[in-house]
């Protein structure tokens, strides 16, 4: 079982670039993928909720794990995910990643029905039991409607070994600190990143291991220099730039699905690419827009020539 990969830092969760009839832009996901690599990011997670995966046509879906696979390179660790709401999907897509070479699958819990406890650990070991990859547990209650709370994670952890970590998307300390306690006193190596941008300065502190979360997309700087800048105890630096950071939730506030939000985040700093998005969502308004660089602005991320 290939359950030995060591994930850690900054793995932003890349955003699927598209053209205006919605194929996928492979030029510019070429670039953006090239640029985060040498903004110094610790690996990728492609089709997450920035990649719009529950929107995702499952052929996209399968033609951005092979770009994404094939444009990194082995240069930094590739996850895929590949969870939809049911088992057979999921599976077809694990499958998918692992021929492709990806390096992990990040697999969200089953949404619409609330699955029980005994359910959903078959459904993962299950899935461990059809592919070689390691499995990084998403839980993002706020999306699914079902928490994966650190008791069950601590079961699923202890079960089944090529599960290795998980992405906590949840908006509260407490739940990402017992996360960290709980299951590092079952497996010390099981890794444990924040969701959301702004809690990775707390998750490190907890003794977490990074932050999977969007920002990264379009201001890598910040993450990118919190870690770096926390590994060598420079703690002036890191809350520096978590005060700047902090800004980046208020943003996606803007919008919901807040996908365009990110991306057109990327357009205002410069980046050559689309705007377009899956619905339902839709590109910003004017209105929005102007919202938007005024926070880019307060968060230090534009020049003044952009303003």
């Amino acid at each position: 079982m290939s359950n030995t990969l060591d994930l850690k830092g900054i793995i932003p969760p890349v955003v699927t670039l598209l053209n205006r009839d919605k194929t996928i832009d492979e030029p510019a996901m070429k670039q953006h993928i090239n640029e985060l690599i040498e903004s110094g990011v610790d690996g990728l997670f492609f089709l997450g909720t920035g990649g719009e995966f529950a929107q995702v046509p499952i052929h996209l879906r399968k033609q951005t794990a092979e770009i994404a696979v094939r444009e990194t390179a082995g240069r930094v660790p590739v996850l895929i995910g590949t969870g939809t709401a049911g088992y057979e999907e999921t599976k077809e897509l694990s499958l998918h990643a692992q021929h492709a070479g990806a390096d992990a699958l990040v697999i969200i819990n089953p949404y619409y029905w609330n699955v029980s406890e005994d359910h959903l650990f078959s459904y993962y070991q299950s899935l461990a039991d059809s592919v070689t990859l390691p499995i990084v547990l998403y839980n993002f209650p706020g999306a699914t409607g079902q928490d994966l709370t650190p008791d069950f994670t601590v079961r699923l952890a202890s079960g089944i070994p090529s599960i290795i970590g998980i992405k906590e998307t949840v908006d509260e300390a407490g739940h990402i600190r017992e996360m960290i306690i709980k299951t590092k006193e079952v497996r010390p190596e099981f890794k444990v990143f924040s969701g959301f941008d702004d809690h990775l300065l707390n998750t490190l502190t907890l003794g977490g291991d990074g932050a999977i979360s969007a920002g990264v997309n379009f201001a890598p700087e910040l993450q990118v220099g919190i870690y770096n800048a926390y590994l060598q105890k420079d703690f002036e630096t890191a809350v520096h730039l978590h005060r700047k950071l902090a800004y980046i939730p208020l943003m996606y506030k803007l919008d919901t699905p807040f996908v365009n939000v990110i991306k057109e985040a990327m357009l205002i700093r410069g980046k050559a690419i689309q705007p377009h998005v899956f619905g339902p969502g839709e590109t910003l308004t004017d209105k929005t827009r102007g919202e938007l660089k005024d926070l880019l602005a307060k968060a230090g991320l534009l020049s003044s020539a952009v303003r």
